[in-house]
Parts: structure tokens; C-alpha cells; sequence
């Protein structure tokens, strides 16, 4: 169909735009802007305080009813120090897959919608059709808290919302929840020959880090387990560590950071209790600042509800799953009472890999989904 192969096309624009977390979005944004320039679409930009990042909302269709609200990310992973075999910000297309950044995660998507949106918007729609794009949702999802706090204002509370990460079309109704920490361990600095006189801050992070280990072994056994994961309990994970000026000298700092992915029916406040008690009972003389530096909810939809039935018989092939990676669809559970979903083209095992692809069967699914979904708002 045509409209399929103007989602391709319009894919082929997003990759282009190089929307590396660290880098502007504006440019994207303003493609978005121009193409979506419809007499029948209201477009709601949101900067954020720098102005260089803007979130989207867009619109069509009556304001006072609830409709459909399809949300993504515009940002996407580095590229750096990634052996990619082609640019990955130009799209190419080769045994039926279209490669570039962003390709799954999630601008296919984005095209698609996009797509529908425009094409929705010469429909005489009953109900609306909105679609939200975010920024910086790689790094926290930190842009679309700030879009999420004027929604309210803007739509009826939607009968459905849907994100389009890469689920391969599936249905997802719950994810993880996601928090990260910062901890600064604090020693004395000195000649390593005379290393037993003085505090160690790398020793200390590594009491912490075993005080981790042996908290993810509790956890893991006297946790809630939820067997629709791949990994069914609340994880524990440390990414990075850094400390140290010479073999020689006794570290006086230490960085370390972690996370905690937990599910629904842990508390991440009742982990981090228990972290820090077991650090306290190993080592109660070293010295530390503990810093949280973000946090999302996860995602518990119930999938009794009967729009999730109605999403279902539109996607016949898919299945009802969870997720073991996160994302925004907790933050609007937060705003919204909205039955929440998460599902998009393309597969979660290429985003943020060198060669990262999207299958073009996938953006023919997605974007025959899409036709399905806006012909129940007529």
C-alpha cells in the first residue's frame, strides 16, 4: 500500500537526523513540524530550559472525546566506539531490513505514526488521534515528565495509550522498574607502602559491591518472583566503577555506581534497605555519600481491561507479554488511569548494537495495525 512505503521514507528522514541523547533534537522536531503542517493537526511544542530539546504533542480529531495516544522517544544510544559496516545515520536498505541508528529503537515507529497521524487527519474521526514525542528518554526518560505534566490540560484522558518500542508487534502490559545510584566512597590518602595505616576507598567500594552481591542472593530467594519475566525477580547490577590515581598511592576516592530493576511487587526503597543494612554490618567505618540519580516506575497493566481485548483482536498474530527492559509507559500509568501498552516494530535484541535494523515487514505490520486502530475512532 502507499502509505507503506511512505512510512519506509519517512524512516529513511528520521535516521538522518542524528538525535544522540547529548545532541539537540530541534531538528527532528522541525521535520516533524513541517510534515505533519495540516489545517486539521494542532502541534503543542515543549522546550526544555536550555531550548535546544522539545517534546511534541500532536493532535487531530475532537477534542472532548477520548481517543488513542501513541507515544515515543526521539533520541536515541551513541554510536561511539561501535564498528558499524554502514552510516548509521543514513538509512540503507539491504535483504529487506532498513539499517541505521534509531531504526528499531524506535523511529520506525515514530514513521509509522507519523504516517497514520497525517493521513488520520483528512478522516472524519469521531474520537482523537494524539502522538506524543519525547526527548531523553535513553538517559532517564527525562523529557517527557515534563510534557506529561500538561496532558491533562490538553486531551480528555485517552481510552488507550500505546508506546511504540520494539516489542516485534506483541502486546506488552508490564515492565520493570528502573532506579539508579551514585555512591562517593571517601578514604585517606597515602603511600602504599604504609598502605594498612590508611582507608582505602577501594576497598570500601568493594564492601559495598559484595554487600550488592549478597543482597541480590536474598532478593533472588525471598523476593516476589513473576515468572512473565525473562529474569523473574527484582535485579541488582553494577555498571561502573572508578577510583584510583596510582598503584603506589592509596586511593583516598571512589565512585561506584548501580541499579535496581524491581518488579511491581518489591519495593526499590526496601532493596536499597537492605543494601545498606548489610553494608553496615561488614563495614562501619567507611565513609560515603549515597546520590539517587533517577528513577521510573515500572509498568503493571491489567489485562482484564477490555480495551486491551479490543487492541488484541487487532493484532490476532501477537502475544500478551512482559518486558524485560523499561521504559515511559510506567510515567504515564503515573498521569493517566488509561489502560497503558507497550508495542512497536522491530526487535529489542538489535537497538543499541552496531547495525542496528528494522525488518520492513515489521513497519508494514505496525502501519497495517495503525490503519486498523484509527478505523475504530471513526
Amino acid at each position: 500500500m502507499q502509505h507503506h512505503s511512505e512510512c519506509l521514507a519517512v524512516l529513511e528522514q528520521l535516521i538522518a537526523f542524528d538525535t544522540t541523547s547529548y545532541k539537540s533534537n530541534l531538528p527532528l522536531i522541525d521535520y516533524v513540524k513541517h510534515y505533519l503542517d495540516h489545517k486539521n493537526i494542532d502541534i503543542t511544542i515543549d522546550y526544555n530550559d536550555a531550548q535546544n530539546k522539545a517534546n511534541l504533542f500532536i493532535s487531530t480529531g475532537p477534542k472532548d472525546s477520548a481517543g488513542v495516544l501513541l507515544s515515543g522517544h526521539t533520541d536515541v544510544v551513541p554510536v561511539d566506539g561501535q564498528d558499524w559496516d554502514t552510516n548509521p545515520f543514513e538509512a540503507v536498505i539491504k535483504n529487506n531490513n532498513v539499517y541505521g541508528r534509531g531504526s528499531a529503537d524506535m523511529k520506525g515507529f515514530i514513521a509509522c505514526a507519523l504516517v497514520i497521524m497525517k493521513r488520520a487527519a483528512d478522516m472524519p474521526l469521531t474520537y482523537p488521534l494524539h502522538l506524543c514525542l519525547s526527548y531523553d528518554e535513553e538517559i532517564g526518560c527525562v523529557g517527557v515528565r515534563h510534557i506529561l505534566t500538561q496532558l491533562s490540560s490538553l486531551i480528555v484522558p485517552p481510552r488507550v495509550v500505546i508506546i511504540g518500542e520494539p516489542t516485534l508487534m506483541d502486546v506488552a502490559t508490564s515492565h520493570k522498574g528502573k532506579a539508579v545510584f551514585q555512591v562517593q566512597f571517601y578514604g585517606t590518602e597515602g603511600h602504599s607502602a604504609l598502605a594498612p595505616n590508611y582507608t582505602n576507598a577501594i576497598h570500601a567500594a568493594s564492601s559495598f559491591v559484595q554487600s550488592l552481591i549478597d543482597s541480590q542472593q536474598v532478593v533472588a530467594k525471598e523476593g516476589h518472583l513473576d515468572t512473565g519475566y525473562d529474569i523473574p525477580y527484582s535485579t541488582i547490577h553494577v555498571g561502573k566503577i572508578n577510583g584510583g590515581t596510582a598503584l603506589n598511592v592509596v586511593p583516598n576516592l571512589c565512585q561506584l555506581d548501580y541499579e535496581i530493576r524491581n518488579v511491581a511487587e518489591d519495593s526499590i526503597a526496601a532493596i536499597q534497605t537492605q543494601i545498606l543494612k548489610d553494608f553496615a554490618a561488614k563495614d562501619a567505618i567507611y565513609r560515603y555519600e549515597l546520590q539517587d540519580i533517577n528513577q521510573y516506575p515500572g509498568l503493571m497493566t491489567n489485562q482484564a481491561q477490555p480495551e486491551l481485548k479490543s487492541i488484541q483482536a487487532l493484532l490476532p498474530q501477537s502475544n500478551i507479554t512482559k518486558l524485560s527492559f523499561g521504559t515511559e509507559a510506567g510515567l504515564f500509568q503515573q498521569c493517566f488511569d488509561s489502560p497503558i501498552l507497550v508495542c512497536g516494530p522491530g526487535s529489542i535484541e538489535v537497538a543499541h548494537k552496531p547495525n542496528e535494523y528494522i525488518a520492513i515487514s515489521q513497519l508494514n505490520a505496525c502501519s497495517h495495525f495503525l490503519d486498523k486502530l484509527v478505523a475504530t475512532l471513526l
